[in-house]
């Protein structure tokens, strides 16, 4: 069914329209605030220290050139074409794939319950960074152990004749945050503080997006602006601290043996996917918000850029600040480098303890991880809500329906994530983390993409919608992509990850049981699964023999989207004829 005679029919049927976004900016601001995340500050620059130094950006801008910027456009192409949400998309430009939809909604549904966790967190650390003194920076805390470490002595211990200790903030973290419990059969009590911030930031996401694009693009104004304010305070603040510059050239210091290492390559390729947020259709769905005659193309690109050097820049706020850590503490830099909530939650917290003014410090830290996160995290529900009430328009669209139909999946969420507010459930949200929303899924999603949009709805085909909407025909390279270079680089990433899998493990020490390690990979199945199962479904419930089932269920839906009012002015389309309408 056509645009124009969905808005119609729906005036008629007292449903509310779909609705664009307010302004081109709105549209660049919310993908911006979604792909601009956690990862950039905390995952980013680890790895790449990790894994070469500056080495580690020739596998990452060969992955961002050959899958993840054909992607971004690929998704943003198809959202502003078929102007549907990430499910119904794939109805209209090739019905037998509809299950890369499904298993992208399902892999944003792990990813909300376990990334607000992570803001919940932060809101704790942000309220208490209020006290006149830290309270990771002292070891005079009831949780505190003989074996604590604060910052008023750490300088002049010698760490050699102490193998024992702890720093402040570790046992802060550990013992007065988790309350860590000694496993996963050891759940514990609810951690009601944690759980306070829990409720605080889904009611902040609720009403962020209650009201769609609408509310959406007005809260991006300030949520994917302010925390470049806060990344440039930190940015100077940090590269003005003595240890300032060994820790930006730990970051940055080329390693180049370290590129014939397979593992380099494949999480090059696992951060450009999450970074760049590609395969769950968080992209369609901001894309179907523009109208028909927006430069996806341009804006593709410039996001990308964006997305990519704010990773750079975010390694030189952290690095900095680790290095005049690392200086104070008289170690090598790489023994307090850390990733992910490690470096958030850790080795952060100490850093800014050390500094003049540490409240100052820790605030606008974690104020920069509270909007990063906010950003990313009711996008996705907004990805989730679109993609359901284009699947269910005459039920979804009425009035009222939206607003109580998210609330229905914020509680949903919330009370599913009640166990990983426990005193074990830090080890249930590393499950979900390292095997639900792990980049094996991602990378089976995008194969399965580029090769139902390249080679059965056609490469050449989205070329001509590119030059229909924007006006000019996109880089040729991009249909080499589509075609042969993201397929096979997304599969071999699968294959090698598969390949050397490793299970997981807490802290380098704790063994999960068995039947842990059998729902992660539950999880992890559950996404790659719904594509071939919706095909088959499909293929059982069509007409005919099977090869006009294939053929009925390649084809895309006749003009899956039709050129806006502007197009049809500019570009004079006269063959739109009542029989298109009707």
């Amino acid at each position: 069914m056509c645009c124009e005679k969905r808005v119609l029919q729906a005036g008629r049927d007292g449903l509310q329209e779909r609705g664009h976004w307010g302004s081109k900016l709105e549209f660049l601001l919310a993908v911006a605030g979604n792909i601009v995340g956690l990862g950039n500050v905390w995952r980013f620059p680890y790895l790449c220290y990790k894994n070469g130094g500056g080495a580690f950006l020739v596998p990452y801008v060969v992955f961002a050139v050959t899958c993840g910027v054909p992607l971004f456009l690929l998704e943003t192409t198809i959202g502003q074409h078929t102007q549907e949400g990430g499910i119904s998309c794939w109805r209209k430009i090739c019905p037998l794939a509809e299950g890369i939809g499904y298993g992208g909604q399902l892999i944003m549904l792990y990813s909300c319950m376990t990334y607000i966790i992570i803001l919940s967190w932060a809101l704790f650390y942000f309220i208490l960074s209020f006290n006149y003194t830290l309270p990771w920076s002292t070891c005079d805390n009831y949780w505190n152990t003989v074996d604590c470490v604060d910052v008023t002595t750490i300088a002049t211990r010698n760490h050699t004749n102490h193998t024992k200790e702890t720093l402040a903030a570790t046992e802060f973290w550990e013992r007065r945050v988790l309350k860590l419990s000694g496993g996963i059969e050891d759940i514990g009590s609810i951690r009601w503080e944690l759980l306070l911030c829990l409720v605080a930031m889904w009611v902040i996401c609720y009403f962020c997006i209650w009201k769609g694009v609408k509310s959406t693009g007005k809260v991006v104004y300030f949520t994917a602006t302010f925390p470049y304010v806060m990344l440039l305070v930190l940015l100077i603040r940090g590269l003005t601290l003595p240890g300032a510059r060994q820790g930006v050239e730990f970051y940055l210091l080329p390693e180049l043996s370290r590129l014939s290492d397979p593992q380099v390559w494949l999480e090059a390729g696992s951060q450009i996917l999450f970074s760049y947020s590609v395969g769950v259709g968080t992209l369609t769905v901001l894309g179907s918000y523009n109208t028909q005659s927006n430069n996806c193309y341009k804006d593709c690109l410039w996001l990308c850029l964006l997305n990519s050097c704010t990773s750079v820049v975010a390694g030189f706020a952290v690095f900095s600040v680790l290095g005049f850590m690392a200086k104070q503490l008289g170690v090598p830099i790489a023994e307090v480098a850390e990733s992910g909530p490690g470096l958030a939650f850790i080795a952060y917290p100490q850093a800014v303890a050390m500094m003049p003014l540490p409240q100052v410090w820790s605030i606008c830290f974690f104020i920069l991880i509270i909007l990063l996160g906010l950003d990313t995290q009711f996008v996705g529900m907004e990805a989730v809500m679109t993609s359901f009430s284009d699947i269910f328009p005459t039920v979804m669209r009425r009035a009222g329906r939206r607003e109580r139909f998210l609330l229905l999946y914020c509680l949903m969420c919330f009370l599913l994530q009640l166990v990983m507010m426990t005193e074990g459930g830090m080890y249930i949200f590393q499950i979900f983390d390292y095997y639900a929303c792990n980049g094996a899924c991602v990378l089976f999603l995008c194969v399965f993409e580029s090769l139902a949009a390249g080679w059965i709805f056609g490469a050449e085909r989205l070329f001509g919608i590119i030059a229909d909407m924007t006006g000019e025909r996109a880089n040729p390279f991009f249909k080499v992509c589509w075609l042969y270079l993201t397929p096979l680089v997304s599969l071999g990433s699968v294959i090698y990850s598969l390949i050397e899998y490793t299970p997981l493990t807490f802290n380098r020490w704790y063994v999960y049981p068995s039947w842990a390690y059998v729902m992660g990979w539950i999880m992890a199945l559950s996404s790659i699964l719904m594509v071939p199962g919706w095909a088959l479904y499909k293929l059982s419930t069509a007409t005919g023999n099977l090869s006009q089932r294939l053929c009925q269920l390649s084809r895309p839906e006749p003009r899956g989207g039709l050129p806006d009012k502007k197009i049809k002015r500019d570009r004079a389309l006269q063959d739109i004829t009542e029989e298109d309408l009707e």
